[in-house]
């Protein structure tokens, strides 16, 4: 169950601000954000089935399709459920016609403004924290159960099928599942899957969702490495350090001298020059580098101008690669502590250390190894 507590209160202060009477949330991270629970029919559409929004009161507008099993399954007793017929209007039009103004929403309502739902789900509360340890977890059980049992003939779609039955098993949702053998790993960097066998290693990269919460990590297994896989994997690897630890810094303050919170740019420079330091300096150019994690893939993605606020507790999603090679996994940073989630204690781990970027803490990190078979 979500914490409505501390999300009426988030809003609360949202409307004060903006000086809007109502909130409106139908894109389903939005509504899982609020409700805990789950308003898409259509896996394709943007905008679910239902909206989720606040006036002081908790409310759903949905169609009288929807209202009896989304008020039986998917919501806390403290949402009212209103209906439409479905064949007499559009959610948006329910929702603009039922709804105090002005007024904002996450999806394009007539008259309204447009609310960042983004900025309202950052930083995690307390209960996102415990929901977001066990789908770390749940991601790492069933994506190691399967990269477990590979073998070189395996075609990635098989392996991409497998990770998704194991991930369905558990409740757990995957919109993103990239597998990768060691020719395509080579070649791009989103190896989505086909029938290509994984010959010499694979890479598999799983951006799974629960509840809202989404949890993103990358294992690698090697049959019979390149001579030169440990080297770039290894880099890699340095350079996610090095962004986790960025990451603490500016958390925390501690990583520019500009007055202000320091920023997802921030951190981006920290990798630059991380990539710069373990010798492949226009890597970073090749695929983005991830960010913060939460009810999106990702809240934000670094980019050299990013001016998003790196908040704390939050989790962070960080993938570099250098060719042939990623290193990705699901982090927790909060104030007392930094939790990698997408973990079972059962895959090889390597300890890896940060390039000596000004700011940044020089400890160690523990990230996943890649397994030699």
């Amino acid at each position: 169950m979500v914490d409505l507590a501390a999300r009426t209160d988030r809003l609360d202060a949202y409307l004060a601000d903006r000086g809007l009477e109502a909130v409106w949330f139908a894109r389903p991270n939005g509504f899982a954000w609020l409700t805990g629970g789950d308003n898409v029919v259509d896996a394709d559409a943007d905008i679910g089935v239902a909206a989720a929004g606040y006036d002081g009161e908790l409310r759903v507008i949905t169609d009288n399709i929807e209202a009896d099993r989304l008020a039986d399954e998917e919501l806390p007793d403290a949402f009212a459920v209103e209906s439409f017929p479905w064949h007499a209007d559009s959610l948006a039009a329910a929702v603009a016609e039922r709804s105090a103004s002005p007024a904002a929403a996450d999806f394009d309502v007539p008259g309204f403004e447009r609310v960042d739902g983004s900025r309202l789900r950052q930083p995690l509360t307390d209960d996102d924290v415990e929901r977001y340890r066990e789908l770390g977890r749940e991601v790492a059980a069933a994506v190691e159960t399967v990269c477990r049992n590979l073998e070189p003939d395996d075609p990635e779609y098989e392996v991409a099928a497998g990770i998704d039955i194991s991930l369905a098993s558990r409740d757990v949702d995957t919109p993103v599942v990239l597998v990768g053998g060691a020719e395509r790993a080579e070649s791009y960097r989103h190896y989505t899957p086909t029938d290509a066998a994984l010959g010499d290693y694979a890479l598999v990269s799983v951006t799974a969702e629960r509840a809202g919460l989404y949890a993103s990590m990358t294992r690698t297994v090697a049959f019979d490495a390149p001579d030169w896989f440990e080297k770039r994997h290894r880099a890699a690897a340095r350079v996610e350090a090095t962004a986790l630890r960025a990451t603490e810094a500016a958390a925390a303050g501690d990583l520019s001298d500009r007055d202000g919170p320091d920023t997802a740019g921030d951190v981006f420079a920290a990798v630059r020059e991380a990539y710069d330091a373990v010798g492949f300096a226009d890597e970073w150019e090749q695929h983005h580098q991830g960010g913060a994690a939460g009810f999106a893939g990702r809240e934000w993605i670094a980019t050299p101008t990013s001016d998003e606020p790196v908040r704390r507790p939050m989790g962070y999603a960080w993938n570099p690669t250098v060719q042939g090679t990623k290193s990705e996994e699901t982090h927790l940073v909060a104030s007392d502590l930094t939790e990698r989630l997408t973990k079972t204690g059962r895959w090889p781990t390597h300890e890896v250390e940060p390039v000596a970027v000004a700011g940044i803490d020089d400890d160690p990190v523990e990230l996943a190894a890649p397994v030699i078979r």
